[in-house]
């Protein structure tokens, strides 16, 4: 039975905020320290923290550091040395580290020091070149500014200490960047679009809407830090494949006999169709972006019936059978999602039950596609899409015309809760499980918030292709407000979590998979 406070006094945390006093917490630090001396004494721990208690201030609030140096004192006083000098070791080391998280010199030594915890941390990034070696330079500087100046103190704070992650701080909320999103390259193609000095206009044939696409696909990359993706692009290309046919179909007109003129102009559009596709593998394959990396790309196909779009998703599927280089490797990139569909190309009677044979043997031959299932998807989500880059999905939404709106919508960063952490503090108390979790969540929700504040602040210059261009759907000017691409529920945010099962063995024990009770409990969480 854990001693406890006669009256109710506030902690005063760093950041400022006053919270509840909390003896489990000092009775956590204090185990811990036992345990790293291996001692094993539970009379000594209860005494311990009655004399904690006793010698603490009577004021109606105390601070952490006055905490701190109560616990150092009586534990030097104890009988266990040992557990004072590895309490206040790890203090130190405590302090240390979270001084070091925000010292910008400290983060750039290590990218001069190649510190594998910086360099290898993302796998897509090869930090041996100039351009990566740059941006990783960059982020040391908006990571360790937007945690001394801009985060709320509680925010970072919890950050620092593990109990949330605020992803990405390399970009934002030092930039007021967007996280991935859904291109709208449907309206992008139709429409023309600007990059760098060239007006580029609707293209005329398939060969130079994969080219577009590809230098689409490299400017929004650079724009933003999270994935893109491209969805249908089988429906999406179909026109364009269209134009190529109509070519070839006039120029049969002139030197093939009438009744091969079909066959000729179909065959001539396939190869054109496959060059195009192959030609857009490579090319994203070859990309670099302004933030050292091959940007994250899914092309989403499978729903197109028409020959054109049927041609395209073959060409895709065998483009990626046929392997990239010389040597025939599996393209890390674009990452396929092939839809499958009831009517569509599900059971053998259906009009694209072949291509859906041949995207299941490219699977098992070169990993990809993912298979979505369009049914599944429609009844949970309320619409289809495919996922942002690699795996966030958008919920259905409607336009003010009552219109379901997916190309250009995107979502705007995430902040990870970690939940093992808070059942570790519990102590395996449910009660203070649940409390710990509402004061937790409630720095999620304000570091959330945050972000979408800082974002809002970004200015259509900032971003043409996204803002003034079309990529995320509407075309703004430069006094235009951003805020209209993420309101009214358009855009999203994210809370992440980790560790559901390791947080359960805290309450239930190992294997605790089958227990009725422990699953109803991680599904409430």
């Amino acid at each position: 039975m854990y001693v406890e406070k006669e009256t109710e006094q506030l902690v005063i945390k760093r950041d400022g905020r006053k919270v509840g006093f909390d003896l489990i917490k000092i009775r956590n630090a204090v185990q811990a320290s036992m345990v790293s001396c291996g001692v094993d004494d539970a009379a000594y721990l209860e005494a311990v923290l009655v004399d904690i208690v006793k010698s603490l201030p009577n004021d109606m609030a105390v601070t952490i550091d006055e905490i701190q140096h109560v616990v150092e004192d009586q534990l030097m006083k104890s009988t266990y040395s040992d557990v004072a000098r590895a309490y206040i070791e790890y203090r130190h080391d405590r302090d240390s580290y979270r001084a070091s998280m925000t010292d910008l010199t400290v983060s750039v030594q290590k990218l001069l020091d190649r510190d594998k915890t910086v360099v290898n941390e993302n796998a897509n990034k090869d930090a041996a070149v100039f351009n990566t070696q740059r941006d990783l330079t960059a982020g040391a500087v908006a990571k360790s500014y937007a945690l001394k100046y801009m985060l709320p103190k509680h925010v970072a704070n919890a950050h620092l200490k593990g109990d949330i992650h605020f992803h990405d701080l390399d970009y934002s909320p030092y930039h007021a960047m967007t996280n991935c999103c859904l291109i709208d390259i449907a309206g992008m193609l139709a429409n023309g679009f600007t990059i760098g000095n060239a007006n580029v206009e609707s293209p005329k044939s398939i060969q130079t809407a994969t080219a577009q696409i590809a230098q689409i696909i490299a400017n929004v990359a650079s724009s933003q830090y999270g994935g893109c993706s491209v969805d249908r692009i089988d429906e999406v290309l179909a026109t364009y494949a269209k134009r190529n046919y109509e070519k070839h179909e006039e120029e049969a007109e002139k030197w093939v006999l009438a009744e091969r003129r079909v066959e000729f102009a179909r065959e001539r559009t396939r190869k054109d169709v496959y060059d195009a596709m192959q030609s857009l593998e490579y090319e994203i394959n070859t990309l670099y972006t302004s933030n050292g990396q091959t940007p994250f790309v899914t092309l989403g196909f499978g729903l197109g019936e028409d020959w054109f779009a049927r041609e395209i998703q073959m060409a895709i599927l065998r483009v990626r059978l046929g392997g990239i280089g010389k040597d025939k490797q599996t393209a890390i990139f674009p990452k396929l999602v092939f839809s499958i569909k009831r009517g569509t190309n599900l059971e053998a009677v259906d009009p694209n039950y072949d291509i859906k044979q041949l995207a299941l043997e490219c699977s098992a031959k070169r990993m990809y596609p993912d298979v979505l299932n369009y049914d599944s998807l429609v009844r949970l989500a309320g619409d289809f899409n495919v996922p942002m880059g690699c795996r966030s999905f958008l919920p259905a939404w409607r336009d003010e015309n009552g219109n379901f709106v997916n190309a250009g919508r995107n979502n705007l960063g995430v902040v990870t809760l970690n939940v093992p952490r808070i059942a570790i503090q519990s102590g395996g108390n449910r009660e203070r499980f649940w409390e710990i979790f509402t004061e937790r969540m409630q720095t999620v929700k304000d570091a959330l918030l945050f972000r979408l504040e800082r974002i809002r602040a970004a200015k259509p210059e900032n971003a043409p292709i996204l803002y003034k261009y079309g990529a995320f759907g509407k075309r703004l000017d430069d006094r235009q407000d951003v805020d209209q691409l993420f309101n009214k529920e358009r855009s999203t945010i994210s809370i992440g979590y980790i560790g559901l099962y390791e947080a359960a063995t805290m309450f239930y024990g190992g294997e605790w998979e089958a227990n009725p009770e422990a699953r109803r409990s991680r599904l409430r969480l």
